[in-house]
């Protein structure tokens, strides 16, 4: 923000990361997941583990919490006034 960028750029440029971390993780846990799935379907009584719904709610529910846990960082962030962000660089 001290060299002229608004708050909503500062906030998308941490959001934007957190994009490209979550996107990597879901492409790379999701094949992971599904091929070591065999090791829990002895102990999945009732569901199948390949369910759809359940692989889809469990990457849902990561994503969405590694993005709230962006979000206050990324606030925190945008409201700091530049001269004090210059002062304890």
């Amino acid at each position: 923000m001290a060299l002229g960028a608004n708050r909503g750029a500062v906030i998308w440029l941490m959001l934007r990361g957190a994009f490209l971390l979550i996107a990597f993780g879901l492409l790379l846990g999701l094949p992971l997941s599904l091929a070591t799935s065999w090791v829990l379907s002895s102990q999945l009584y009732g569901l199948y583990p390949y369910d759809p719904r359940f692989i889809a709610t469990a990457a849902l529910t990561l994503g969405l919490s590694a993005l709230i846990a962006t979000v206050a960082p990324a606030l925190r962030a945008s409201s700091v006034s530049p001269s004090q962000a210059l002062r304890t660089a």
